[in-house]
C-alpha cells in the first residue's frame, strides 16, 4: 500500500485522491483474495463525522488566517526591512535577520509556504546584492521559513497534538486502564516552545561562525541603507510580539483553548492590518487597548450580570466592560473596512480555503487509508515488527525516526501525521516512551521534511518565488547544513528529553 502510494503521488496525482483511490483499490484487492472483511467501509462516516466534529482542529483554519492577512498586509515585509537594516553591517548580518524575523513570523502566522515565499520576494534579491553565495541565501531562507512548523501555533503541532492524543488513549485502554488521560495541543505547544528556540539559536550559531571562517559567502550589506531609529523598530516589531503574547498567553496561562486563542489571534491580524493599511489607525489602536484592557479586567474581576446580589459596584464595572467591547467591535469593524476596500481580506479569505480544504481533505483521506491498512491487518504487523527489532524501545524508535525521515521525501507532514504515526505510536507509548517528547522528536523531524530533495515544499516554495539566477541546485545544496543542524536538533531533545518535557510539566 506504501508503495503504490508514492508511485501514485510521483505520477503527479492530487494527493487526497491518490491516499482515498489507493486505499480503496487494496480494500477491493484484499476483499477479493479473502484477507479483508469489505464491510469495515461502513466505519468511514463515523470516521468523517468524528472529523468535522473535532473541536481542536477547527483551530487551524483560525490559525491560518491569522497568517495570510499577516503575509497579504505586507507587515512581514516591514519586519524584513526593519530587521535588515538592524544587523545589515554584520558578516552574516541579513542571515541573522531573515532567521530571526522567520522566528517572529513563525510564532505569528505557523504558515511554511507564507514565510518562505515572502522572504524569497523580499530578502533573497537583498541577500544577492550585497554579495551572499546563493547557495547559502537560499539555504538560509528555506531554513528560517520553515520555523513555522516548529515554533507554535503551527498546523502541524495542532494535527500532531490529536493524533498523539488518540495514540496516548489507544495505549492506555491497551493497558487495561478504562480512565484514560488525553493529551492538549496547549501541552504540545509549551513543549515545542524550547525546542523551537533551541533550533533558531542553532541556525544563528552556524551562521556566525559561517561568517567567521568564510567571509565572502556572507559579506556585511552596504553602508547606505540607514539604521531605524526606535520608532521604526517598535512599529515594526511590537505589534507581532503582541499579537504572539496574545496568543500563547492565552493557551499557555490556561485563559482560553487553543482554538479560542486561535480566534484572538484572528482578531488581532485583522486589527494590525487595518491600522497597517492607514485606515483611521488612531481609532483601531484605541479599540485594540480596549479590547487587550477588557481581557485583562474581566479575567482578573469578572461580573456575572445575571446574579441576582450584584452592587452598584458590580453593574459599574459591568457597564465598563460593555464600553470596552463596544469599542473594540467598532475597531474590527474599521479595520475590516479597510481590509476589504485593499482587497487584502479577499485574498487572505481565498488562501485560507485552499490550504485548509487540503489540510481537511488529506486527513479525511488518511482516515480511509488506515481504516484498510487496519481491515488488513497492517497495524498487527506494524507492532510485531517494531516489538521485534533488535534494541528494544530506542531500537524500535531508532528505526521509527528514520523511517519517517525517509518518507519526508517523498510525502507531506499532513500525509505522515496522519497515515503513519497512528500505526507506530501506540505501539511507541506501550514500550514506555513520554507522549509528549516523542511528539516533539517527531515533530522536529517532520519539519526537516520541508527541506529534504526532491518534494521539500519550501524548496518548490522558493523556487516559485526565487530570482532566476538562482538555481535548483543552488538550493537543494543550500538546505544540506541546515537538515544536518535539524538532526543536531533531534539528537539534543533525545539526550536532553528536559528540553521538550519542562515547560508542559510545569504549565500543566
Amino acid at each position: 500500500m506504501f508503495a503504490a502510494l508514492v508511485v501514485v503521488i510521483l505520477c503527479g496525482f492530487p494527493v487526497a485522491f491518490s491516499i482515498a483511490g489507493v486505499a480503496i483499490c487494496f480494500a477491493y484487492l484484499g476483499w477479493l483474495v479473502g484477507a479483508m472483511d469489505i464491510s469495515l467501509l461502513g466505519a468511514m462516516g463515523q470516521r468523517v463525522f468524528g472529523l468535522l466534529s473535532n473541536d481542536v482542529l477547527i483551530a487551524i483554519p483560525l490559525f491560518v488566517l491569522m497568517g495570510a492577512i499577516l503575509e497579504k498586509s505586507r507587515i512581514a515585509e516591514v519586519l524584513l526591512d526593519t530587521m535588515g537594516r538592524i544587523f545589515g553591517q554584520l558578516r552574516g548580518g541579513l542571515g541573522i535577520s531573515v532567521v530571526l524575523v522567520g522566528a517572529l513570523l513563525a510564532a505569528s502566522t505557523g504558515i511554511v509556504g507564507a514565510t518562505v515565499v515572502a522572504m524569497g520576494m523580499i530578502a533573497l534579491p537583498t541577500m544577492l546584492r550585497t554579495g551572499y553565495d546563493p547557495r547559502v541565501a537560499a539555504g538560509i531562507v528555506c531554513t528560517a521559513g520553515t520555523l513555522g512548523q516548529i515554533i507554535p501555533p503551527s498546523t502541524l503541532l495542532i494535527i500532531l497534538a490529536d493524533v498523539m492524543s488518540n495514540a496516548y488513549q489507544q495505549a492506555q485502554y491497551e493497558q487495561g486502564k478504562f480512565s484514560v488521560e488525553a493529551l492538549s495541543v496547549g501541552q504540545f505547544f509549551a513543549a515545542a516552545l524550547i525546542p523551537g528556540l533551541m533550533l533558531v539559536g542553532l541556525y544563528l550559531a552556524y551562521i556566525l561562525l559561517r561568517g567567521m571562517i568564510r567571509p565572502q559567502d556572507m559579506p556585511p550589506a552596504e553602508a547606505g541603507a540607514a539604521r531605524p531609529d526606535r520608532a521604526d523598530v517598535l512599529g515594526a516589531v511590537v505589534p507581532p510580539v503582541l499579537l504572539i503574547f496574545a496568543v500563547l498567553g492565552a493557551i499557555l496561562g490556561g485563559v482560553a483553548t487553543p482554538t479560542e486563542a486561535a480566534s484572538v489571534g484572528a482578531v488581532g491580524a485583522v486589527l494590525m492590518a487595518g491600522h497597517r493599511l492607514g485606515y483611521t489607525p488612531r481609532l483601531i489602536m484605541v479599540g485594540a487597548g480596549a479590547l487587550i484592557l477588557l481581557g485583562v479586567l474581566s479575567g482578573a474581576f469578572p461580573v456575572r450580570l445575571q446574579r441576582s446580589d450584584l452592587s452598584p459596584g458590580d453593574y459599574a464595572l459591568g457597564a465598563l466592560y460593555a464600553g470596552l467591547a463596544v469599542a473594540g467591535v467598532v475597531a474590527v469593524l474599521l479595520a475590516l473596512r479597510g481590509t476589504l476596500r485593499e482587497r487584502v481580506m479577499h485574498d487572505a479569505a481565498y488562501s485560507t480555503l485552499t490550504m485548509t480544504a487540503m489540510i481537511f481533505a488529506t486527513i479525511l483521506a488518511a482516515g480511509m487509508f488506515s481504516l484498510v491498512f487496519i481491515g488488513l491487518g497492517g497495524e498487527e504487523r506494524v507492532a510485531h515488527l517494531l516489538e521485534n527489532l533488535p534494541g528494544g524501545p530506542t531500537g524500535a524508535l531508532l528505526f521509527t525516526m528514520l523511517f519517517v525521515f525517509v518518507l519526508g521525501f517523498f510525502l507531506d507532514f499532513v500525509e505522515i501525521s496522519v497515515i503513519v504515526l497512528p500505526l507506530v505510536m501506540p505501539t511507541l507509548i506501550l514500550m514506555g516512551h513520554d507522549p509528549v517528547w516523542l511528539g516533539i522528536l517527531i515533530a522536529i523531524n517532520l519539519q526537516t521534511s520541508f527541506l529534504t530533495p526532491p518534494f521539500g515544499f519550501s524548496l518548490f516554495y522558493l523556487r516559485g518565488a526565487a530570482p532566476p539566477e538562482v538555481t535548483t541546485g543552488h538550493i537543494y545544496a543550500g538546505v544540506l547544513p541546515f537538515i544536518g543542524l535539524q538532526a543536531v536538533g533531534v539528537l539534543l531533545v533525545w539526550l536532553l528529553p528536559d528540553l521538550a518535557t519542562w515547560l508542559p510539566g510545569a504549565l500543566f
